[in-house]
């Protein structure tokens, strides 16, 4: 299905990449006929075909492999889809056409660039609770969060959930800032007409997001949870001998450096030299733990993190883009923020597990302790996957939206 969902949603980049027209065949099929003889054709070798021709024949046949792991009825629609250059249309005689998910609605920001999103639960316009859902690093809009669909309907709840910048079907943003994700937070409410105020829960490094938004749109927030969030070593109110022996911040120095100074090399060094795997992270014990790895084994996972979507420079460059600024020189300190809800209109929630091997809870619970007004939760065995653990979605919408911190 994700094999599917690929080859449907993301028609357009793809189309980019084979420079294909809609009607048109790819430069390398184009060059191949070139070579033909008297009309017809001949199979010609690798050594008389461009390296650009070779690299655009390997992604037509990655394409083409897909197809054939799917019903020829499937195959053939699929093929339609690509050689008309129009869109999958919903055909209501054909029982299989639930099995192909649309390309996904896109807004258009300001400066050009377009972010993709999908919209779940009840429907906007009669929505208690409209709640915009930021994911983590390597992750997308399609990411599940788990909570049940009678507290859903109970309460109202809207879920508007979106690709950052160069993730998914979004455009990339070479000026990504933290500001940048916040403003692209505001612009997508705006257009979607959620109104004045809206919740913001931001998963792992989907967190620096939200922080952003609690810096430059607190008067938008009507509340706000963070799940397993990143910490940044260089937040100036961490002391120093707190995270002075800390690994993890060694091995996001050393990772900083090659993505500013040499990332050539570190885009060697995740592709050949991490895992024997074809996943890069997942299933590694140095970043989960024991029920991260039963939780693993249970979700799609990490697409973007493999070796061969690492690959692929706008995977690599969007990742190594993200990773800068979540690690890099902050403009502010999150530990200096003021309290967005003075009054106690509303409420500001921190989810960490114990066990994160990732985001080291000691570190999280300082953060918590300089903010006082932040509702602190620790899970005890839990790991950095806590959001996929049974029935803590339904707990933090209930601590989010009601108060109720004893579920």
């Amino acid at each position: 299905m994700n094999d599917l969902y690929s080859l449907a949603a993301f028609k357009g980049k793809l189309l980019r990449n084979l420079s294909v027209k809609p009607y048109g065949m790819p430069l390398a099929m184009e060059r191949q006929k070139r070579f033909s003889l008297h009309g017809t054709f001949r199979r010609i070798s690798s050594r008389e075909m461009t390296p650009k021709s070779l690299e655009q024949m390997k992604r037509v046949k990655h394409h083409l492999k897909l197809l054939t792991r799917i019903p020829l009825a499937q195959t053939q629609k699929i093929c339609r889809y690509f050689c008309q250059g129009t869109q999958l249309s919903p055909n209501h005689n054909d029982s299989s056409s639930d099995d192909f998910p649309e390309v996904s609605p896109r807004i258009k920001l300001r400066d050009g660039r377009h972010l993709a999103y999908i919209e779940r639960g009840v429907a906007k316009d009669i929505a208690k609770y409209k709640i915009i859902i930021v994911h983590g690093f390597g992750s997308s809009k399609e990411m599940n969060f788990l909570a049940p669909q009678e507290l859903i309907d109970e309460l109202g709840i809207y879920f508007l959930q979106y690709d950052r910048a160069g993730y998914g079907e979004s455009d990339p943003n070479p000026k990504r800032s933290l500001k940048s994700e916040a403003l692209d937070i505001q612009e997508l409410a705006d257009q979607l007409q959620l109104g004045p105020q809206f919740y913001v829960i931001g998963v792992s490094m989907g967190s620096y997001a939200t922080w952003s938004c609690l810096k430059y749109l607190p008067h938008r927030l009507a509340g706000l949870a963070l799940i397993a969030p990143v910490i940044n070593y260089r937040w100036p109110s961490f002391p120093k001998s707190m995270i002075r022996e800390d690994y993890r911040r060694k091995l996001v120095q050393w990772s900083m450096w090659l993505a500013n100074h040499w990332p050539k090399l570190l885009h060697w060094w995740v592709t050949q030299k991490w895992l024997p795997s074809t996943a890069v992270i997942e299933k590694n014990p140095a970043f989960f733990n024991k029920t991260d790895v039963d939780i693993l084994k249970t979700i799609p996972g990490f697409p973007m993190l493999t070796k061969d979507s690492l690959r692929e420079q706008v995977v690599f460059d969007t990742l190594r883009h993200d990773w800068r600024v979540a690690f890099g020189k902050w403009e502010f300190d999150p530990m200096k923020l003021s309290n967005p809800f003075p009054q106690n209109t509303s409420s500001f929630h921190i989810w960490q597990g114990y066990e994160d091997k990732v985001v080291p809870s000691e570190l999280q619970r300082f953060v918590s302790g300089k903010l006082p007004w932040i509702r602190y939760h620790e899970v005890p065995d839990g790991g950095h996957l806590i959001i996929y653990r049974r029935g803590l979605c339904e707990a933090i919408l209930r601590a989010l939206l009601l108060g109720q911190e004893n579920n």
